[in-house]
């Protein structure tokens, strides 16, 4: 049944396929996905995954040629800005499927007004980058516009993921690297570490599969860790001490706005980790291997593949 506020079922209910269209076109051609946030930390593998699939894919980017560097002269390229109205004909004329996110700098009007132009022309399915638990919050952005795609003619599959590990070689790299410590004000509270590739492969499946119309999949890491726990990981996988600075709010705040991040950024990195204080960022599901027939990857596999991000200069490897 809906789940009453949205128009979504989850993952716990049998899927309704009817309109969850074929992988081709009626004229017998591949689907083309066009995916939004192409270079970011889950468009990068997702495009990846769907070129080795075979499936035809229109990179949509501020830069294209930047982007051609990075995976080469396969996939078709377009300018996209989402706040530049003027490049979303382009990127949508001939686009059936549709990978799509709220970029931090953008409005929630933006993302549902584009989700309304890629439904006049003929967009038939979309697979949103959401966050876990979107559908307890109506007033979160992510929600709104779950709530506004719900409303559309697209058969959406909402992606709902909690905290990447890819922030840990993102955005927490240099402290790790510099001081041999997790800088984060996340006090005692714990997460389900999840692994940005896991969710690309997610989208990749639900956009060239049947049976995931109408749906919302919470995609989580296999076990909820505090950062103790996860600087143990780290020390362990490195063969060196990594420790578990937990900042207090306003010195982390003052130490990421002096590293370059935005005031909004910031006040979002805060927001954040305020929620995994209080115990509201642990909740594990299986959904991932729901979707893709295994278990989601550990946060001792993500350190394992990313080791060499993280050895501080002159380390060399103690493992294989």
């Amino acid at each position: 049944m809906p789940d009453g506020d949205g128009g979504v079922r989850g993952s716990d209910g049998p899927a309704d396929n009817s309109a969850d269209g074929p992988a081709d076109d009626s004229d017998g051609e591949p689907d083309r996905v066009l995916v939004t946030g192409a270079t970011g930390t889950v468009g990068e593998p997702l495009v990846r995954r769907l070129l080795e699939d075979g499936t035809p894919v229109r990179v949509a980017t501020r830069d294209p040629e930047r982007a051609r560097d990075e995976f080469g002269d396969v996939p078709e390229y377009v300018e996209f800005d989402l706040g530049r109205p003027e490049t979303w004909g382009t990127a949508l004329a001939g686009s059936d499927r549709l990978f799509l996110l709220f970029p931090p700098e953008s409005g929630v009007g933006a993302v549902t007004e584009f989700a309304d132009a890629a439904e006049r022309v003929g967009v038939d399915r979309a697979a949103f980058l959401s966050i876990l638990g979107a559908e307890k919050l109506p007033v979160l952005p992510h929600r709104r516009i779950e709530t506004h795609l719900a409303g559309t003619g697209i058969a959406c599959t909402f992606l709902r993921a909690s905290w990447f590990a890819q922030n840990l070689s993102e955005i927490h790299r240099r402290e790790i690297v510099d001081r041999d410590e997790i800088f984060v004000p996340a006090g005692d509270g714990v997460l389900s570490f999840t692994d940005a590739r896991d969710v690309a492969a997610v989208a990749a499946t639900v956009l060239t599969e049947s049976g995931h119309a109408d749906r919302a999949y919470d995609l989580t890491g296999p076990a909820a860790l505090d950062f103790r726990e996860a600087a143990d990981v780290f020390s362990d996988v490195l063969d060196r001490p990594i420790g578990y600075a937990d900042p207090s709010r306003p010195a982390f705040g003052l130490a990421m706005y002096r590293r370059g991040f935005s005031p909004g950024f910031v006040a979002f990195m805060i927001a954040e980790y305020s929620l995994v204080r209080l115990g509201l960022s642990g909740r594990t599901t299986d959904d991932v291997e729901t979707v893709l027939g295994r278990p989601s990857r550990t946060l001792r596999e993500f350190v394992d593949d990313h080791a060499d991000a993280f050895r501080a200069a002159g380390d060399s490897p103690s493992r294989p």
